[in-house]
């Protein structure tokens, strides 16, 4: 689960990462975040290092 809000700065990123996770797969990462409009190094910080973990911790609740 991403989360909702950058640590560092506060600004709202989870709206972004459905987008962020289908156009990495045609386009670099570097001009997706330029065309999502995120412009901060914490920001891209957030999604570009990202890792889903969910589905694997989901199956020990």
């Amino acid at each position: 689960m991403i989360p909702v809000r950058c640590f560092t700065c506060g600004k709202v990123i989870s709206d972004e990462w459905d987008e962020y996770k289908e156009r990495i797969k045609q386009e670099e990462p570097g001009k997706v975040l330029d065309e999502l409009g995120i412009r901060r190094y914490c920001c891209r910080r957030m999604l570009l290092t990202h890792a889903e973990l969910i589905d694997e911790i989901a199956p020990y609740e």
